[in-house]
């Protein structure tokens, strides 16, 4: 599916930076740690790790899964300060709006009833959708010879809106040895 840039989405910069802000101190108290002991296991001398999975068939990041709707998961996820908590929910509120707002510009450019993307993507039960958020973090790999990044995918879902950060101005590819 085709990619573009929004801009003056409406979700405020302040909100964003405070989602940004909480979710890197998180990384950074709870799951950063246990990252370096998974890469150590897993590249330790650069071998098969002990599943029997190679190390190129491994996705290079930290992640972690808030699901919004039908029905949200947040309280259950452990190390999640309240504060966080509170500040995802409010940006998940956001989203669905911005991604309704989205939808909506799509059944309008199709020439669709305002509102049909949204009724597909509820199915026949009419219940919501299915709405999350994926939290990922990159940090370097001490062993780019063995690891990628992230296999090749494709995003499931209708709208996947993707939060950058301010170092890296889009997303990156590894093609014929060059970075794209």
């Amino acid at each position: 599916p085709p990619a573009l840039q929004i801009l003056n989405h409406g979700i405020s910069t302040e909100l964003m930076d405070e989602v940004e802000k909480l979710t890197k101190e998180h990384y950074k108290r709870v799951r950063e740690q246990r990252f370096l002991e998974f890469a150590s296991k897993t590249l330790g001398d650069g071998r098969d790790i002990a599943q029997g999975v190679k190390a190129e068939n491994l996705d290079w990041e930290s992640t972690f899964f808030v699901r919004h709707l039908p029905e949200p998961n947040i309280a259950e996820i452990p190390d999640l300060d309240d504060e966080y908590r509170r500040v995802m929910k409010r940006f998940a509120g956001e989203l669905e709006a911005l991604a309704e707002r989205l939808l909506d510009l799509l059944c309008e450019n199709l020439g669709l009833d305002r509102g049909y993307l949204a009724r597909a993507f509820r199915g026949p039960s009419k219940g919501a959708p299915t709405f999350g958020t994926k939290v990922s973090s990159y940090p370097p790999c001490p062993r780019p010879d063995l690891v990628s990044g992230l296999r090749a995918h494709t995003d499931a879902g209708g709208i996947i809106l993707l939060f950058q950060d301010d170092r890296v101005g889009g997303l990156q590819l590894l093609k014929d040895g060059e970075w794209v």
